[in-house]
């Protein structure tokens, strides 16, 4: 259980380093609204903190809303490529089913297109930068040529990318899921079931892949059908699979939603305003100064 809320933490760190060319907040900010995010995800459908906490963010450093989400994006696809990339080891030492593995070699391509797509539009962006150093100056005299929407999303995308901060980003960004697969792995010990480590890193890919489309509040439902699935992978019975998965999802979400719930409190929101400051969240953001 610390284990899991240590790889909250570390995310916290990682996000924090994703936005430092944009403002230098200060690290409690960023786990406050991370937390917080994570609390609403457990009592609303449709994970409705990831824009909680960016409006969070974007409100108490100034930020346009929309380049502190699309920090969440950049999280999101250095987590394909991690998860990717640790599913590739682990297929080298763990044996999996010809379907599973036909799956894994899938999700690899569409990760290392992803991330080549991103690569050249960083590389492109760093040339015209070199031809052009006011290509993305929002400051320039010359207001009429303010870049459209898309080009401040490129030019928050190339300020990530390019950004010192970015390798720390990355190195985190290893660090986390190594946190959840050990706190996963404790689960397993405790509860009698004799994975190797490995496999407990097939396990959690499962499960992250499974419940990284919105769903139902807390993932309840999803986060125990992708753990039988990840466990049937290896063979485990369908009953202890099923016992399991209601254990590890209670010992893995009660403590984020006793943390949560103090950070949801900090950040000055209450339950019965909740929902309207969702709904309002973007059109807010965007009103504020750049």
């Amino acid at each position: 259980m610390l284990f899991d809320v240590v790889s909250y933490v570390v995310q916290s760190i990682r996000w924090k380093l994703l936005l430092t060319p944009f403002a230098r907040m200060k690290y409690e900010r960023v786990a406050r609204a991370v937390f917080a995010g994570l609390f609403v995800n457990v009592l609303f459908p449709l994970r409705p903190g990831e824009l909680l906490r960016s409006y969070l963010v974007a409100a108490a450093a100034d930020i346009k809303f929309g380049r502190v989400l699309g920090s969440v994006g950049v999280e999101r696809l250095i987590d394909l490529v991690v998860a990717t990339a640790a599913l590739a080891v682990a297929s080298l030492f763990v044996e999996l089913p010809r379907r599973f593995k036909t799956v894994a070699d899938t999700l690899g391509v569409a990760a290392l297109v992803l991330l080549a797509i991103v690569v050249l539009v960083i590389l492109y962006l760093e040339i015209k930068l070199t031809k052009n150093p006011d290509l993305f100056n929002e400051k320039s005299k010359s207001k009429r040529h303010l870049p459209s929407r898309w080009m401040r999303a490129l030019y928050g995308l190339h300020a990530m990318g390019t950004a010192p901060s970015f390798y720390g980003a990355v190195l985190f960004s290893v660090l986390m899921p190594f946190c959840q697969v050990l706190a996963l792995w404790c689960l397993m010990k405790a509860y009698g079931l004799p994975l190797s480590f490995l496999s407990v890193v097939v396990v959690l890919l499962v499960i992250n892949l499974g419940v990284s489309l919105p769903n139902a509040p807390a993932n309840v439902g999803s986060y125990q059908f992708f753990c039988v699935l990840g466990l049937s992978v290896f063979q485990v019975e369908k009953s202890s699979a099923a016992g399991f998965s209601i254990f590890a999802f209670l010992a893995l979400t009660l403590p984020v939603v006793v943390v949560g719930f103090g950070a949801f409190l900090r950040s000055g929101l209450t339950l019965g305003t909740i929902r309207e400051q969702i709904t309002h969240m973007p059109s807010e953001a965007q009103k504020r100064p750049a």
